[in-house]
């Protein structure tokens, strides 16, 4: 059983949105366990630096198992951790500066490979641990400690990343939406494959975008997220990426490959029924790629 360490003391900023994805996951995992009546120690996490890799030493009540991993690197962890253990279920979280900067060229493999991985990425526009440099998703102009004249190049845009990488299941939320959030990642682990929960999830101390996201009346703020229409069709790639391409940030399910989505460990197990190969040692493996 996966146990919380006593002695780790890190602390999020008070309104840090990370709390409320924390939140959302313990829900998640709790009405996982109910329905699939397993325990929560079936579920591994994996993360990566910064911020948002502390939540998972910071997992409340029951603990699934965990690991903090390296910089960029929690999916190949969690493509291992899948791959040899098919039956658990495996989660990653990271920041934007973690899952979109070096880790961002692990997206589009795990997207082909399709394990039933789900990442939850935290969108804060921003490094936040390091104190405040610009990250992909920063915008353009912002002065930061690294972009003294304003960040000069264009701003990622995530949702259209996942998309044009071929995610078969891309959903988009915010942290202050506690519950809707939770939901969203139990459906995203239900998906038979690569899941995506791209969350807006501000740093109340660097880039703090609460009224920005939600708007405010009284200054003359539009709202920059809005719900995804219920006539948007989630099984349609073209809708999903006209979905995404305007400044502002849809909030909801964006898109669900249609059709059978058959993740990597079937296919081998299928391919393993199809084909007869003869079975080797990892001695003898590695004695055949000895020059």
């Amino acid at each position: 059983m996966s146990k919380r360490n006593p002695l780790y003391d890190f602390k999020w900023c008070p309104g840090c949105g990370d709390f409320g994805v924390k939140v959302a996951i313990e829900q998640a995992l709790a009405k996982r366990a109910t329905e699939k009546h397993e325990s929560i120690d079936k579920t591994v996490i994996i993360a990566g630096i910064g911020c948002s890799g502390n939540l998972v030493h910071l997992q409340e009540g029951p603990q699934p198992f965990a690991l903090h991993g390296i910089h960029g690197r929690a999916l190949p962890i969690a493509y291992g951790v899948k791959g040899s253990r098919p039956e658990l279920n495996v989660l990653t979280v990271g920041g934007d500066g973690d899952m979109l900067s070096i880790g961002a060229e692990h997206i589009g493999p795990q997207a082909r490979r399709n394990l039933n991985v789900t990442a939850i990425v935290m969108d804060n526009g921003i490094y936040g641990l390091t104190k405040g440099q610009a990250s992909p998703t920063t915008n353009m102009e912002v002065v930061t400690s690294t972009t003294r004249y304003g960040k000069l190049d264009d701003k990622l845009n995530p949702l259209m990343a996942y998309l044009g990488l071929g995610v078969g299941y891309v959903v988009s939320e915010m942290s202050s939406r506690v519950k809707q959030l939770g939901e969203a990642i139990k459906e995203a682990m239900d998906y038979p494959g690569f899941s995506v929960v791209h969350v807006q999830s501000p740093c109340t101390t660097y880039n703090d975008t609460y009224s920005i996201l939600k708007g405010d009346e009284k200054k003359g703020i539009e709202p920059l997220a809005f719900p995804v229409p219920d006539s948007h069709d989630v099984t349609n790639i073209h809708a999903a990426m006209d979905l995404v391409q305007g400044p502002r940030i849809p909030i909801g399910l964006v898109y669900r490959r249609a059709g059978e989505s058959v993740p990597a460990d079937q296919r081998l197990a299928d391919a393993k029924v199809r084909t007869k190969v003869e079975q080797k040692s990892v001695d003898a493996l590695l004695r055949e790629m000895v020059i």
